[in-house]
């Protein structure tokens, strides 16, 4: 039995201040308040990514062999316990490589960020394509996304594509989250798309038009609909901290999901995008964002300070919603019987150490 103390442990109803975790075999057991002497740390759930290009000088896209364990350790830094690794638009015949490294790296054992599965990011995107190459943006081939291997756990797609909502349900037949991104759809077509099961809006406010209030389109949509979750980049580069309040309040914290869509901003490239990076975050030769250098718990950090978002609401879009949203019921959240996937905050919410499964990994 491991017995974790904190003056502060986030629960999904309530922070215990001060608090235990107890741990058995890999599982909380007990989450219990407690009195005497604590660590000055906030406990929270392991964090849950759902969109990682890449981190510092390894893009994903790109992994072999150390590559991995030096993603493991970037994440663990971060607070990060599982992870989606995402590939962004390319050629259909140059996925099954990647994918299939995907497929071998989350085989592996040990006390390591957990990976749930991979996210296409494209090519089937909207409109909008942002840093995303336009010439190899195509439209939905429902043969070759029946075909995908079960390492795929979430597709971007735009709704406006002919073939949306055909596509969306046979994904979602296979258990495949569908989110909705790079996108100039109109609000019924979202809506469409939201009927045939779409949950997730990537990237909310980028890769998509402004608000407008006679044609609301993907944004009214993702504001409005509660079927539909929000992700946000809060690196404070995409989304000013007002419009992530907005969010937050619009959703409410059990729909947002903080992602960082970091990417290998060091090797400056994402797949085959080169980059270049500006000293706050990654860009395409012509100053269009490509990305971010955000870390999950800077996304926190800066959520909490500068969108005044209550640190609970903050660690359940950064844990408890995506964990939700991949279908994770057994993480993601600090109570009997969840994984003990674990997170130390100090005092500064910065990363003191972090339990995978019981364990100590960082």
């Amino acid at each position: 039995m491991t017995t974790l103390a904190a003056a502060r442990v986030i629960t999904p109803d309530r922070v215990l201040e001060p608090g235990v975790v107890e741990i058995d075999r890999g599982r909380i057991v007990t989450v219990a308040p407690t009195s005497g002497p604590v660590p000055p740390r906030t406990l929270a759930p392991g964090f849950v990514d759902l969109q990682v290009n890449g981190v510092d000088d390894v893009d994903v896209a790109h992994a072999r062999d150390s590559d991995w364990t030096r993603l493991d350790a970037l994440l663990l830094a971060q607070g990060v316990t599982t992870w989606v690794p995402t590939l962004v638009t390319a050629p259909l015949d140059s996925f099954a490589a990647p994918l299939a490294r995907i497929a071998e790296a989350a085989a592996r054992r040990g006390a390591r960020p957990a990976i749930a599965g991979a996210h296409l990011e494209g090519p089937f995107l909207g409109e909008m394509h942002g840093a995303h190459p336009s010439d190899l943006v195509r439209a939905l081939d429902l043969e070759w996304l029946a075909a995908l291997p079960e390492t795929v756990a979430l597709v971007t797609l735009g709704p406006e594509q002919v073939r949306a909502v055909d596509a969306i349900r046979l994904l979602r037949e296979r258990d495949v989250l569908v989110a909705l991104g790079h996108s100039a759809a109109t609000f019924e077509e979202a809506e469409a798309a939201v009927d045939a099961g779409a949950r997730l809006v990537t990237h909310c406010f980028n890769g998509m038009p402004s608000l407008h209030h006679r044609t609301p389109g993907l944004l009214g949509a993702a504001l409005s609909d509660d079927r539909l979750a929000v992700s946000l980049i809060a690196d404070l580069v995409h989304v000013h901290p007002s419009a992530i309040a907005v969010a937050f309040r619009a959703k409410g914290a059990t729909r947002v999901a903080l992602i960082t869509d970091a990417v290998a901003w060091r090797a400056a490239t994402v797949g085959e995008i080169v980059v270049h990076f500006d000293g706050r975050a990654p860009r395409l030769g012509d100053g269009t964002l490509a990305g971010s250098a955000l870390t999950m718990d800077q996304a926190v950090r800066n959520v909490v300070s500068e969108a005044h978002v209550p640190l609970p609401d903050a660690v359940r879009a950064a844990a408890t919603t995506p964990a939700d949203l991949l279908g994770l019921s057994d993480r993601g959240r600090l109570e009997p019987g969840a994984r003990a996937d674990v997170v130390a905050l100090d005092e500064s919410l910065g990363v003191a150490a972090v339990w995978v499964d019981g364990e100590r990994a960082r």
